[in-house]
């Protein structure tokens, strides 16, 4: 099968691009088997999980319809004649803001696996049957007791308060309600900072590895991005740039992926660097809630005398993804310029959920949902390494610190060729598994995997680690 690939982005991406011109041209008909998998990767000289990617897109947008114990047939789609005349005239240039955020969404992270018996996915909420009637009860209630209009830009002041009380008793920050903003996510926060902090081409500075989300949002703003080091006391402060960023972005409570706590002595330096050079800290602290310790460290704003911190959670990650419900509390000279820049992206956040949530934190039901999700994490943590270190043994280097949702386990004596081909096999056995490369600006010089625990249970844990250990025997038996 020829198939021209244009180097535009992932690999997969362009194998998508040239299999949907070559079905949406006419080259290949309705009706066509398309090669197994294998057989396309072997030919084009890409891996599996290259074509597999693809496949699953394709598949997702129509395209292909699989046929079970038979493979993959092209879709009855109606063939397009080809004008590449027009089509580049036809649409007006875009801003360089939609070509960048174009180029970001194309950038090679890490793919979602669907169906799978084992799913090791990271990022997605500890999964509370109870919490489905608990909150259907308080919307239902919010719906009944609360004015429909426009709500604040800064968000819902009940809720507003109760975030306030929160973080005082779990985080040791001190805010008042009007130092705090509802957003609807850490996406939109983030977003939101780069709208009102930054110009095209201000430097910023991330740890590496990190959060791919704030890669993007920051890149397609037209950042220019620095990576500064991070080891097991968090990002290295004697790495920062002599000439100052505009913004520093961190995850000092439990650093993304790799799970490093900032110790104090850095978070003082950081803090010390804002404050000389004044430059913006955004501290993402995505899940802060999950320490497994008796006593956690506060958040890094607490120490902030300068006001100089961006504070950033998320409500989504704690109960449910689609709540989509994060928060800030920003420094004084900021909050005016951040609420007119909330007001131009969406006016506010919808005020049912607002109203919900600040009942069911009132009430309790958001502390004891807590307590059961973080006495449940740590039960599925202790099952994951347990059975790592059982199946896996010494082949592995297990990044354990009593925090967060998900484990980075680091793979001895492979190359990043072994980790593709154990993730390819792997998802062939029906284990999902996800590499730690992609969070990075420079890849790693040994080959890592992000192992989420939230969405599989203690059970299933063990059978998966199993299987994992017959996945590493297989590879190593190559």
């Amino acid at each position: 099968m020829y198939l021209e690939l244009d180097g535009r982005g992932p690999l997969y991406e362009q194998l998508t691009r040239a299999l949907k011109a070559s079905i949406l041209d006419g080259r290949i008909v309705a009706g066509t088997q398309l090669p197994p998998t294998r057989e396309l990767a072997d030919e084009l000289e890409l891996s599996r999980t290259t074509v597999l990617a693809a496949y699953e897109q394709l598949r997702a947008e129509g395209f292909i319809a699989g046929r079970v114990g038979s493979g993959s047939y092209v879709s009855n789609l109606q063939a397009r004649p080809v004008n590449h005349h027009d089509a580049a005239t036809a649409i007006a240039a875009p801003s360089r803001y939609a070509q960048r955020a174009r180029e970001v969404r194309d950038w090679d992270i890490p793919r979602i696996h669907r169906g799978l018996r084992y799913n090791l996915q990271y990022g997605n909420p500890l999964i509370n049957p109870a919490l489905n009637n608990a909150w259907g009860r308080e919307l239902a209630r919010a719906a009944a007791y609360t004015r429909l209009s426009v709500n604040e830009v800064a968000g819902f002041s009940a809720l507003r308060k109760q975030t306030c009380d929160y973080l005082a008793r779990r985080r040791g920050v001190q805010a008042s309600p009007d130092d705090v903003m509802i957003v609807s996510g850490t996406q939109q926060a983030i977003d939101l900072a780069a709208r009102v902090l930054l110009n095209e081409g201000d430097r910023v500075v991330l740890e590496e590895p990190h959060y791919f989300g704030a890669h993007q949002v920051l890149k397609a703003h037209g950042a220019e991005l620095i990576a500064v080091r991070t080891d097991h006391d968090g990002i290295v402060c004697g790495e920062l740039p002599e000439q100052p960023p505009r913004l520093i972005y961190v995850t000092p409570s439990h650093q993304f992926p790799t799970g490093s706590i900032l110790s104090l002595p850095r978070r003082k330096e950081l803090l010390h660097y804002a404050q000389h050079h004044q430059c913006w800290i955004i501290e993402d602290d995505y899940d802060g809630e999950f320490s497994y310790e008796s006593h956690p460290m506060p958040a890094m704003r607490s120490l902030d005398d300068s006001d100089r911190v961006i504070y950033i959670g998320t409500f989504s990650k704690v109960m449910f993804g689609g709540l989509r419900l994060a928060y800030m509390v920003l420094p004084a000279a900021l909050h005016g310029d951040f609420c007119n820049a909330k007001y131009l992206n969406d006016m506010a956040c919808p005020v049912i959920e607002q109203a919900a949530l600040a009942h069911f934190m009132e009430d309790g039901g958001f502390e004891r949902h807590l307590r059961l999700a973080r006495k449940e994490l740590k039960i599925r943590r202790e099952a994951l390494i347990a059975g790592l270190r059982q199946h896996a043994g010494d082949r592995v280097d297990i990044a354990d610190t009593p925090a967060g949702m998900h484990l980075v386990v680091w793979l001895r004596n492979y190359d990043a060729d072994q980790c593709e081909a154990l993730i390819a096999y792997a998802h062939d056995q029906g284990l999902g598994l996800y590499p730690v490369a992609p969070l990075y600006l420079h890849a790693p010089a040994q080959p890592g995997l992000m192992l989420g625990y939230c969405g599989v249970s203690v059970a299933e844990l063990r059978e998966a680690m199993q299987l994992f250990g017959e996945c590493l025997d297989h590879i190593e038996s190559r």
